[in-house]
């Protein structure tokens, strides 16, 4: 009885956000592991040696394989729910650490670092909805924002390894901080929410009571209702040549309601914003960045772990004002502040190059890069993952959140793979103000297209999406795509 009221809610959801937290920093540990796994690959006496071209792939094929997990994820998270789907995930994750580990050739340390993409990709697409089923809504947001903090621990943790360990020890640590988030995993519930779609409504109501409090039961009484409707408003189609028929007048519908385009419209360019606007640049290719920016003749080790420090403090920083302050307000302010920095950046890059400067000193460079980061950290690298976390209808959320990422490994892998064309080919001042014109352009569409979601509940946010509440006669057309599976395997 005493341990019961000890473990609260709250403490359950912290719980679960921890296991979904630890998986998501492997996207900080994938990316920032290129920076300290190349380095040591092009030394002379490297056990695994790598020209130019091996080299572009070992730190830019996870984001090729992105788009595979992204692709994979959806219906397996359909069909057996997000806690298998974040199982088989962190699994991959841990094979591919262990193969990296083991590998002497290059095949094996490229398989590695396949599978390392392959999990980061179905992550991406799956954690940002775990997150908004299983937290409350005043707390949601503080909660998406704890996976910034947990990216920039992953990306500290490799870096601070890396700089003084081999490349395979930094893997070995990586596979057991890994291995313990498997652990978690397996101990957290399954989502409510996923339970209601399935019909699981005792299940549901013992899963949700275990997180939320007494005053979340209103949130409950609507999701259990609209999923009960769903599955009344169900038609068992029989036939060949009725369910193909069915299943393409399903996907016209599907593609032309506003709560289904206009949400992956808004998350398609709020995913570019936040990989075009730095993260990409400072998480891989670390070394380089401070090279250019600050110069050669100073400690990079020890620069690379403040960065990553100061990364941590900025996302701790988000942590605390994400519950005062209105998301459009921080996504306008810390992307404001970005797109700033980077076209300064890039001045002040261009003009050190030709030594025009009226007057240099590494600490210039060094607070351009801290200010950067901040604004990484604070707004284009957690923001995204919130609100992709909220502005999903339940109906769709899977599919819609694999099409959204889908677009958002593109922009990783595009932005890490051009990267060392572009900073041979236009200067990194020139390619900082590419990335800045992008940033302007997606700014643009979210301040006309994007509402505000601090402190609403999942369905508030689809309502005002769909343009009105949710009706009867809705219902069929929004049936979600396992539906039809369901009926056929009935049929």
């Amino acid at each position: 009885m005493v341990l019961e009221k000890w473990i609260t809610p709250f403490k359950r959801q912290c719980f679960v956000v921890a296991g979904v937290s630890l998986n998501m920093s492997q996207l900080g540990m994938v990316f920032g592991y290129a920076a300290i796994l190349v380095p040591q690959l092009r030394k002379p006496d490297s056990l695994i040696p790598i020209d130019e071209a091996s080299e572009s792939w070992v730190a830019a094929l996870p984001g090729f394989a992105l788009v595979l997990g992204n692709l994979v994820v959806p219906p397996v998270m359909a069909k057996f729910g997000r806690r298998i789907a974040n199982i088989i995930s962190i699994v991959i994750v841990l094979t591919g650490w262990i193969s990296i580990t083991l590998s002497t050739g290059l095949t094996l340390l490229l398989i590695g670092r396949f599978l390392q993409g392959l999990s980061v990709g179905m992550g991406s697409c799956l954690i940002p909805i775990m997150i908004g089923e299983y937290t409350s809504s005043t707390r949601r947001g503080q909660f998406s924002m704890c996976m910034s903090v947990i990216m920039g621990l992953g990306t500290l943790a490799v870096h601070t390894v890396g700089s003084y360990y081999s490349w395979k020890i930094t893997a070995l640590v990586c596979s057991t901080i890994t291995f313990f988030d498997l652990i978690i995993v397996i101990l957290s519930p399954e989502s409510p929410s996923w339970l209601a779609a399935q019909g699981r409504y005792d299940e549901c109501r013992r899963v949700f009571r275990l997180l939320r409090t007494i005053d979340e039961e209103e949130e409950l009484d609507k999701m259990l209702a609209k999923s009960k409707e769903l599955e009344d408003a169900k038609i068992i189609r029989t036939g060949f040549v009725v369910k193909v028929k069915g299943g393409f007048s399903y996907i016209n519908k599907t593609i032309t309601r506003k709560e289904f385009y206009k949400p992956i419209f808004i998350m398609v360019h709020l995913f570019a914003m936040g990989q075009w606007a730095g993260i990409n640049v400072l998480a891989p290719f670390t070394v380089n960045v401070i090279e250019i920016i600050v110069g050669k003749d100073v400690n990079i080790p020890l620069i690379t772990v403040a960065i990553d420090i100061q990364r941590i403090i900025s996302s701790l920083f988000a942590v605390y004002i994400i519950k005062r302050i209105k998301r459009r307000t921080m996504l306008f302010s810390t992307l404001g502040l970005n797109a700033a920095v980077i076209f300064v950046t890039a001045a002040y890059v261009y003009f050190k190059s030709r030594g025009q400067l009226p007057f240099d000193h590494p600490m210039i460079g060094i607070t351009l890069i801290l200010i950067h980061m901040l604004s990484v950290a604070t707004g284009s690298l957690p923001l995204p993952y919130t609100i992709a976390g909220e502005i999903f209808p339940l109906e769709y959320r899977s599919l819609s959140s694999g099409i959204s990422a889908v677009f958002c490994s593109i922009n990783i892998f595009v932005s890490i793979k051009t990267l060392p064309y572009l900073f041979k080919t236009i200067g990194m001042h020139g390619a900082y103000c590419l990335y800045g014109v992008i940033l302007v352009y997606c700014l643009t569409i979210a301040w006309f297209f994007l509402p505000e979601t601090k402190d609403r509940t999942l369905q508030d946010i689809e309502n005002e999406f769909r343009g009105k509440m949710t009706y009867p006669e809705d219902l069929k057309s929004a049936e979600p795509l396992t539906v039809w599976k369901s009926n056929e395997e009935k049929a």
